[in-house]
Protein backbone atom coordinates (compact mmCIF):
# COMPACT_ATOMS: atom_id res chain seq x y z
CA UNK A 1 0.00 0.00 0.00
CA UNK A 2 1.45 3.12 -1.02
CA UNK A 3 0.66 6.90 1.11
CA UNK A 4 -1.40 9.35 -0.98
CA UNK A 5 0.11 12.48 -0.81
CA UNK A 6 -3.01 14.36 -2.25
CA UNK A 7 -5.22 16.68 -0.98
CA UNK A 8 -8.64 17.95 -2.51
CA UNK A 9 -7.58 21.86 -1.45
CA UNK A 10 -4.05 20.96 -2.84
CA UNK A 11 -3.09 20.44 -6.22
CA UNK A 12 0.31 19.73 -7.62
CA UNK A 13 1.04 22.49 -10.23
CA UNK A 14 1.45 20.13 -13.17
CA UNK A 15 -1.04 17.24 -11.91
CA UNK A 16 -3.72 16.67 -14.72
CA UNK A 17 -7.47 16.15 -13.95
CA UNK A 18 -7.13 12.56 -15.05
CA UNK A 19 -4.21 11.98 -12.48
CA UNK A 20 -5.77 13.88 -9.66
CA UNK A 21 -8.95 12.20 -10.04
CA UNK A 22 -7.25 8.38 -9.62
CA UNK A 23 -4.48 9.19 -7.45
CA UNK A 24 -6.37 8.61 -4.09
CA UNK A 25 -7.39 5.53 -5.59
CA UNK A 26 -3.91 3.82 -6.28
CA UNK A 27 -3.20 0.97 -3.94
CA UNK A 28 0.31 -0.40 -4.78
CA UNK A 29 2.64 -0.31 -7.95
CA UNK A 30 4.47 -2.72 -10.27
CA UNK A 31 7.55 -2.15 -12.00
CA UNK A 32 8.28 -3.84 -15.58
CA UNK A 33 11.32 -6.01 -16.36
CA UNK A 34 11.12 -3.27 -19.65
CA UNK A 35 10.88 -0.19 -17.08
CA UNK A 36 13.86 -2.04 -15.17
CA UNK A 37 16.17 -2.43 -18.49
CA UNK A 38 15.28 0.85 -19.75
CA UNK A 39 16.03 2.22 -15.89
CA UNK A 40 19.14 -0.13 -14.77
CA UNK A 41 20.98 2.46 -11.69
CA UNK A 42 18.37 1.02 -9.12
CA UNK A 43 18.88 4.49 -7.13
CA UNK A 44 18.11 6.29 -10.30
CA UNK A 45 15.17 3.97 -10.63
CA UNK A 46 13.63 4.33 -7.43
CA UNK A 47 14.23 8.39 -6.97
CA UNK A 48 11.75 8.71 -10.30
CA UNK A 49 9.31 6.05 -9.05
CA UNK A 50 9.22 8.30 -5.70
CA UNK A 51 8.98 11.62 -7.83
CA UNK A 52 6.11 10.35 -9.49
CA UNK A 53 4.16 8.67 -6.53
CA UNK A 54 4.58 11.43 -3.86
CA UNK A 55 3.59 13.73 -7.06
CA UNK A 56 6.89 15.63 -6.26
CA UNK A 57 6.94 19.08 -8.59
CA UNK A 58 10.71 19.59 -7.41
CA UNK A 59 13.00 19.24 -10.02
CA UNK A 60 11.07 18.21 -12.87
CA UNK A 61 9.54 19.47 -16.29
CA UNK A 62 6.46 17.54 -16.85
CA UNK A 63 4.28 15.45 -14.39
CA UNK A 64 0.80 13.37 -15.04
CA UNK A 65 0.53 14.17 -18.45
CA UNK A 66 -2.36 12.48 -19.83
CA UNK A 67 -1.80 10.54 -22.79
CA UNK A 68 -4.50 8.37 -23.29
CA UNK A 69 -7.06 5.15 -22.38
CA UNK A 70 -6.42 2.13 -23.15
CA UNK A 71 -8.94 -0.99 -22.11
CA UNK A 72 -9.48 0.72 -19.18
CA UNK A 73 -5.77 1.67 -18.63
CA UNK A 74 -4.95 5.11 -17.79
CA UNK A 75 -2.02 6.47 -19.94
CA UNK A 76 0.20 8.86 -18.10
CA UNK A 77 3.81 10.47 -19.18
CA UNK A 78 6.25 12.26 -16.74
CA UNK A 79 9.92 14.57 -18.14
CA UNK A 80 12.25 13.88 -15.49
CA UNK A 81 15.83 14.71 -16.06
CA UNK A 82 15.17 14.56 -20.12
CA UNK A 83 13.82 10.80 -19.49
CA UNK A 84 10.62 9.95 -21.01
CA UNK A 85 8.44 8.18 -18.12
CA UNK A 86 5.69 5.78 -19.24
CA UNK A 87 3.01 4.76 -16.81
CA UNK A 88 -0.17 3.24 -16.10
CA UNK A 89 -3.03 3.16 -13.34
CA UNK A 90 -4.44 -0.39 -14.26
CA UNK A 91 -8.10 -1.20 -13.94
CA UNK A 92 -6.97 -2.96 -10.27
CA UNK A 93 -6.02 0.80 -9.18
CA UNK A 94 -2.33 0.08 -9.53
CA UNK A 95 0.49 2.21 -10.74
CA UNK A 96 2.64 -0.09 -13.45
CA UNK A 97 5.77 1.46 -14.56
CA UNK A 98 6.17 0.99 -18.18
CA UNK A 99 9.18 2.14 -19.85
CA UNK A 100 11.60 4.75 -20.24
CA UNK A 101 12.68 6.87 -22.92
CA UNK A 102 15.56 9.27 -23.79
CA UNK A 103 14.59 9.34 -26.91
CA UNK A 104 11.55 11.31 -27.84
CA UNK A 105 10.35 9.47 -31.32
CA UNK A 106 11.07 6.26 -29.50
CA UNK A 107 8.51 7.20 -26.76
CA UNK A 108 6.16 8.60 -29.49
CA UNK A 109 6.84 4.71 -31.66
CA UNK A 110 5.91 2.96 -28.58
CA UNK A 111 2.77 4.59 -27.57
CA UNK A 112 1.24 4.08 -30.72
CA UNK A 113 1.81 0.35 -30.46
CA UNK A 114 1.30 -0.18 -26.66
CA UNK A 115 -1.66 -1.73 -26.53
CA UNK A 116 0.03 -5.00 -27.33
CA UNK A 117 1.41 -4.28 -23.79
CA UNK A 118 -1.35 -3.60 -21.63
Amino acid sequence: MIENPCKKEIKCDNCSNHFMRLRPEIKDFKITPHFERDIKNNNERQEIINKIISCSNIEHEEMHKFEKSIKGNRIFRAKINGVHILYSINQEKELVFLRAFKNFQQYGAFLNRIERFL
